[in-house]
């Protein structure tokens, strides 16, 4: 149909639909164009950091621990990249995370931490799923699932040894232990497993602690591979490393121990594009909330991310940012998409469209979960899907 032009204004319907769909394309490049935060994924250095992880553990299997979309870095290209570097052995936390991970990984050994709840036992025996059973009550479900089956399924089976969330507690395992043949029918242990409390903390006395229950708990039980460290784990001695370990923050560049020298190269850079520069006088305030007043002259830059985009609102006057390979202060509270931060002190200029690092070179990853109170892992995995992903294979 064809629109004629407007009796009294001349407009032109087909002109300014064509107009339009200018705009869009235009629109669209532009989009593409500029991004007002990236987060970049070094592959490469992920795949070097489970050889690492290998080196340090030789001679035990190392497993990839990939929960939380691989601690906020994406399944996919995390699973393609340590698989690349020999991975075949997984841990998830959910059950929907173990049936992606099967459609990526067909015949590798998945297990699920969640454990062997009786409305996941269909979903875990169709995906050939390895449940982490942490109860009596689990483990009397697979194993009325493997008889009804007439067959037998395999299962990891979880033994707490002190941190009091999930696995067998002790008066269970006394109970497995006296009666493992009956309790254990149709069931293949392929792995026990435990979980230290305080690896990340190599002076923790409970480390030898939950070493010397893990132990005790070995001798009561029938022979299996057995496992107990996670990433700080493997850097605690011989003697905790067991069959397996599981390392899951330090294939993401995680310091296990913060505080000692990093074994593990950064994965991730988190940049933000810096959308305004100011002069600001003393004594002006910056934010919401008034909460910052500006002790001299200064010049403030303001950048796109803000707790949107998981840049805790705890860095809020506290954190920094890397500009130029200079730290420079956040001031004021941190938006929903935008923070602020001082470059009076910068010696290059500061324009719009620069980036700025909010994790990097610059600033590591523990130093800036350092300064928002937290961890380096509710740092990764805070990280929303606003900012645009950037894998990098080399």
């Amino acid at each position: 149909m064809t629109v004629s032009p407007h009796p009294t204004t001349g407009f032109d319907g087909g002109a300014a639909e064509r107009h339009c769909r200018a705009m869009d394309r235009a629109e669209d490049q532009s989009a593409a164009d500029f991004d007002a935060a990236c987060l970049t994924v070094r592959l490469a250095a992920m795949a070097a950091n489970f050889r690492t992880a290998q080196r340090l553990a030789s001679p035990s299997v190392v497993a990839g621990v990939v929960k939380a979309d691989a601690y906020g870095t994406g399944l996919t290209p995390a699973v393609k990249a340590l698989a690349g570097a020999g991975c075949d052995t997984w841990f998830v936390a959910r059950l929907e995370e173990g049936i992606a991970l099967r459609a990526l990984m067909p015949r590798a050994r998945i297990f699920v931490l969640d454990g062997g709840q009786p409305d996941m036992v269909p979903a875990l025996i169709s995906r050939n799923l390895t449940p982490v059973l942490n109860s009596l009550a689990e483990i009397a479900a697979w194993s009325a699932a493997a008889r009804a089956m007439k067959t037998r399924l395999d299962a990891a089976v979880h033994i707490d040894t002190g941190m009091n969330r999930l696995g067998l507690p002790s008066n269970e395992l006394a109970s497995l232990a006296a009666d493992h043949r009956r309790l254990l029918e149709g069931l293949r242990v392929v792995l026990w497993m435990s979980h230290l409390a305080c690896s990340d903390e190599p002076d923790s006395k409970m480390n030898g602690v939950q070493l010397d229950r893990f132990k005790t708990a070995l001798a009561m039980l029938p022979e299996a591979p057995a496992s107990l460290s996670s990433s700080g784990g493997i850097m605690l001695g011989k003697e905790y490393l067991f069959d397996m370990v599981r390392p899951g923050v330090a294939l993401y560049g995680g310091n296990p121990h913060p505080g000692f020298a990093n074994p593990f190269e950064p994965v991730v850079q988190l940049t933000a594009k810096v959308m305004q520069v100011r002069r600001a006088s003393k004594g002006e305030t910056v934010g919401y909330g008034a909460t910052w007043r500006l002790s001299r002259p200064s010049i403030l830059a303001t950048a796109g991310l803000g707790y949107a985009d998981g840049i805790l609102r705890s860095l809020s006057s506290v954190g920094h940012v890397g500009v130029a390979g200079v730290k420079a202060p956040i001031v004021g509270r941190v938006s929903m998409d935008l923070f602020t931060f001082d470059v009076t002190d910068v010696p290059e200029p500061v324009i719009p469209g620069m980036d700025v690092e909010l994790i990097g070179t610059t600033i590591s990853l523990e130093e800036i979960a350092a300064a928002a109170g937290t961890i380096s892992y509710e740092i990764l995995t805070s990280l929303s899907r606003r900012a645009r992903r950037r894998y990098q294979e080399a």
